[in-house]
């Protein structure tokens, strides 16, 4: 790739992603617009393809998904807060439980060092735990690569469980809605959502929430939908540019991987994801034994996928995305802050 743009390899992974975008959404797939590029990003990356990530449109993107999101809250939803108590309460029971099958799969099976272990298998954020993880003197490489595959892996289990279980397809009549919605969208529409994203990314990271760049746009866009100063969601071709571009990010972890090293990691994640989602299964049963809220949603609030993937699954699926969202900035939220005071733990007690 000598001589050629610095940009060339984020363009033909960004027309890859769009490629298997299309080819997924020909072929109906669940979630087309993140899986197709997802998957044909990874397949690239296996086969050596001059790619990398479009990372330094990230920041550009989230804040249109938290904006998205944040459509999706409704003032009844602010009267089920009673409801969301139970799967509170039970979040960190999961999230023990989950870690713990996650940790012992990549410990006894994977044969990884003790640090390494702990770092993959917390159903955290992927940089944070990168970050912890090195910090501890983890295995960098190994800790980025368990995270990509489980976030893959997961939300192309989830998206198939939606679709081939509990009978949910994304799409349909809702698409073709928002479609025809983008000639309906005012000037003035278009002015309030651009202020949610760009003033909730800042305020929310001079905020120091969680999630900042989702959760900021998300809690304005949910105000001005509450307060009826924008009745619509942003037009979907924003969407799918998001979703694009989050799918290609997520395939092109696996550049520069060896395929022994791609095979072990993808293989231990998808064992410990599989554990993972079975128990996420078994909790969101009792959620809905307990608190009476549908299945696949509670299901989707357990599933330890990425905050933006998840939430995208949510309101691709019809579910409600406020109690999804907010349990997965719970849990990355629970994860980040307890995540390295059980580390010292488990090692002084070992020690």
């Amino acid at each position: 790739m000598h001589g050629s743009h610095p940009f060339m390899p984020q363009f033909l992974a960004l027309t890859i992603g769009l490629c298997g975008g299309l080819a997924a959404y020909y072929f109906a797939l669940p979630l087309p617009w993140m899986l197709g590029p997802m998957v044909a990003n990874t397949v690239a990356a296996m086969l050596r393809a001059p790619i990398a990530g479009p990372d330094r449109l990230r920041p550009y993107v989230i804040p249109v998904i938290g904006v998205m999101l944040g459509s999706g809250v409704s003032a009844d939803v602010l009267g089920l807060l009673g409801s969301w108590l139970i799967t509170l309460l039970l979040l960190p029971l999961f999230l023990i439980c989950a870690a713990g099958i996650s940790y012992a799969v990549y410990r006894r099976l994977g044969g990884y060092d003790p640090v390494t272990a702990f770092y993959s298998a917390m159903p955290g954020g992927i940089n944070e735990m990168l970050i912890l993880g090195a910090a501890a003197g983890g295995d960098e490489r190994r800790i980025a690569l368990a995270h990509a595959a489980r976030v893959l892996i997961i939300i192309v289990f989830v998206a198939l469980f939606f679709g081939l279980v509990l009978g949910v397809t994304s799409g349909g009549e809702e698409a073709r809605a928002q479609w025809i919605g983008l000639y309906q969208i005012t000037a003035l529409d278009y002015a309030i959502l651009g202020i949610c994203a760009v003033l909730g990314a800042i305020l929310g990271k001079w905020l120091g929430l969680p999630a900042a760049p989702i959760f900021g746009p998300m809690i304005l866009s949910g105000v001005a939908h509450i307060a009826g100063w924008v009745t619509v969601a942003p037009p979907t071709i924003f969407v799918i540019a998001a979703q694009v571009t989050i799918g290609t990010i997520i395939g092109t972890r696996f550049v520069g991987a060896t395929l022994r090293e791609i095979r072990t990691d993808i293989g231990l994640s998808a064992v410990a994801s599989f554990l993972m989602l079975i128990a996420a299964v078994g909790f969101a049963e009792l959620i809905v034994r307990i608190s009476g809220i549908p299945l696949a949603q509670a299901f989707l609030a357990f599933s330890p996928g990425g905050l933006t993937e998840m939430s995208l699954l949510t309101l691709a699926m019809g579910q409600d995305v406020a109690y999804v969202s907010v349990m997965h900035i719970i849990r990355i939220t629970m994860v980040i802050a307890l995540a390295p005071f059980l580390f010292t733990l488990t090692r002084t007690r070992k020690g």
